[in-house]
């Protein structure tokens, strides 16, 4: 692992757009300019192009570097998330989910929201040592953690590194509450410690499903865990009696809303407990790769698909708006709302469990009663 001493980095290269030429296990195939940096070079060379064009351009390999960050818990105050407080193992995302809402982050470290968000990941090694350290000031006030609100804490680096286990044993020994968003199947790794939180009613997962169809997902998600490896993670975790719902996240109009209730239908059938739903956002870079991507994999549906994000988001392809971002707005957005709820009552799906701060202490406290 590489160490970085600063949070700032060389300019990014920016590629032009190629038609046809994805990068094998990635989602992006280029790196669009990030909107912070002054300067850029452009690897557009119409050789070079035409070169890729004939064959397939080969995988790009992914680097980790650490992140020496002094903080673990992220703080937030919108109105649509339903959280207030998150942890985040990693910055970027090796899963290349090619809507991901969290690219754009990645320009503050002077990355590109594209091929740099999902192969150069930012690994947070102290993250155990940093959450013990918080959960143990008095000005914690015991509350629900997310992991993650931004990236996935089971990425396939996860399997070697163990951040996100060591973040969920200090949240064990604390018995603080804490709800995980993943694609992976890897979070039935740590069945055993997720059990001794829901002996507390303090652990929800939630297993975010996007399509059913495994032709997509590898395209779509191309790092991810298959469809099929999905449903089988909720049967594991609802088998170990632990919380465990869906997070049909995210809909994509055009292109996966018709799937809505057979992966509610599946996923009930696993043994899905509760569901939410989000509807695709395309902020600032995530616009452009995601049209891209459009006219890679799907050129026949782009006009249809594009036209109905921007009938849920009032004439634009994206609109940061509070109270509509997740949603949408308009007739389409009250039709998968209305498909949702009919869906989730059709395949008795009920509500998200609230989750409980009782059993919560300090590790100080408990040596004192020594």
């Amino acid at each position: 692992m590489k160490r970085e001493r600063s949070q700032k980095y060389r300019p990014v290269i920016q590629e032009t757009p190629q038609s046809s030429v994805p990068v094998r296990g990635r989602g992006a195939s280029w790196s669009p300019a990030n909107r912070f940096e002054k300067l850029h070079v452009d690897l557009g060379d119409p050789d070079l192009v035409q070169a890729d064009l004939e064959e397939e351009r080969p995988r790009r390999e992914t680097q980790f570097f650490r992140d020496d960050t002094k903080s673990i818990i992220t703080r937030n105050n919108s109105p649509d998330v339903g959280f207030e407080t998150s942890l985040n193992p990693y910055r970027g995302c090796e899963h290349g989910c090619i809507y991901c809402y969290a690219r754009p982050t990645h320009e503050y470290l002077g990355f590109s929201a594209g091929l740099d968000f999902e192969s150069k990941i930012m690994v947070k090694t102290n993250a155990s040592e940093l959450l013990r350290a918080e959960l143990e000031s008095p000005r914690w006030q015991p509350q629900t953690l997310v992991m993650s609100g931004v990236t996935d804490p089971y990425q396939p680096i996860e399997r070697k590194l163990r951040v996100t286990r060591g973040c969920l044993e200090v949240l064990v020994k604390f018995r603080n509450p804490v709800a995980i968003i993943t694609k992976n199947h890897l979070v039935t790794r740590d069945v055993d410690l997720l059990n001794k939180l829901a002996a507390w009613k303090a652990v929800a997962v939630n297993i975010s499903v996007t399509s059913l169809d495994p032709d997509l997902q590898r395209v779509l998600e191309p790092r991810t865990t298959s469809p099929a490896g999905r449903l089988d993670t909720i049967r594991q975790v609802r088998a170990a009696k632990i919380p465990i719902g869906v997070m049909v996240a995210p809909i994509i109009p055009g292109l996966t809303d018709h799937e809505v209730p057979k992966i509610l239908e599946a996923c009930a059938e696993a043994g899905a407990q509760f569901a939410g739903y989000t509807m695709i956002r395309l902020p600032w870079a995530v616009a452009p790769l995601f049209e891209h991507w459009l006219d890679e994999h799907f050129p026949d549906r782009k006009g249809k698909v594009l036209g109905r994000i921007r009938h849920l988001r009032g004439g634009q392809r994206n609109n940061s708006r509070w109270h509509t971002r997740m949603t949408g707005e308009g007739i389409f957005a009250e039709q998968i709302s209305s498909l949702f709820q009919v869906s989730c009552r059709r395949f008795g799906i009920g509500e998200r469990p609230k989750l409980s701060t009782a059993a919560f202490r300090r590790t100080r406290e408990q040596l004192a009663l020594f």
